[in-house]
């Protein structure tokens, strides 16, 4: 199956360090070899990178890795086809508009019936269950909010209803999820996700997938907070948390905001 990266912080922080060691799962520790990409939310914009050949390979991942984005969320993806020929409409993370911004997303996963999700507003552009679904998903979310929630309570009862959405998705294979607003990074667990929170006092930390160790004392300050999600931990000295199958988890600043579904032992 695909891989998953995303990253929450409360200051623009590169994400040099972790995409370094998840672009090697790409054709080279790892066998997901048919396209990866990458999506940055910075100073009110959204850009992205996508490329349908192995992330290992790619010059435009060499690019990523040399020239640090600041960015307060990341999405990245690395494919291992099951649905959908490799091809760059069908390389992750999608995008589409809602409520004025681009809402992005990368789904880790295989679906059975995708093809009965009934789509409204949205399309897709490529042939796979995951953008499928992801069309599906946000136009419920548009169906049942037409206009951007406005206070805590709105936003509450939105976060609620995506992970019934997220529930239904997951009934029909595996589906673990990122998602992000500009705002907002939603991380849904079906199977496998992981995360660290890194915050003062900093410390070293050492790739699994490649050689190459950062102390982040020497590049943040007191007030910084960092949280980066992975499908598998891609350091192997840190105490990564697993997300419980389930569990919604919704993201800013690079804290838990709130949580929804099953609650870890």
């Amino acid at each position: 199956m695909c891989e998953l990266l995303g990253m929450s912080a409360n200051v623009p922080t590169d994400i040099c360090f972790s995409f370094t060691g998840f672009l090697h799962r790409g054709g080279g520790t790892g066998p997901h070899r048919d396209g990866w990409g990458i999506a940055f939310y910075e100073e009110g914009g959204y850009r992205d990178f996508r490329d349908p050949h192995p992330s290992i390979r790619s010059p435009i991942a060499r690019l990523i890795c040399d020239y640090p984005i600041k960015s307060t969320i990341v999405i990245s993806h690395i494919r291992q086809a099951n649905v959908g020929q490799v091809r760059l409409a069908n390389t992750h993370p999608f995008v589409r508009e809602m409520w004025g911004r681009p809402w992005c997303y990368a789904h880790n996963g295989q679906l059975t019936g995708w093809q009965t999700l009934p789509l409204g507003f949205y399309h897709p552009v490529g042939d796979t269950d995951s953008e499928h679904a992801f069309c599906w998903l946000l136009g419920e979310l548009r169906r049942r909010f037409p206009e951007r929630p406005g206070d805590d309570e709105q936003r509450r009862g939105l976060w609620r209803l995506l992970h019934q959405l997220c529930e239904r998705l997951r009934g029909l294979g595996v589906f673990n999820l990122m998602l992000a607003d500009g705002d907002y990074l939603y991380t849904y667990c079906s199977t496998r996700l992981a995360h660290i929170t890194r915050r003062a006092p900093f410390g070293r930390a050492n790739l699994s997938d490649a050689e190459l160790t950062v102390n982040f004392a020497e590049h943040t300050t007191s007030d910084d907070v960092v949280s980066v999600l992975a499908t598998e931990p891609l350091t192997d000295n840190e105490d990564w948390v697993r997300m419980v199958p389930g569990e919604l988890l919704v993201w800013k600043a690079g804290e838990i905001v709130s949580r929804h579904g099953r609650v870890p032992a």
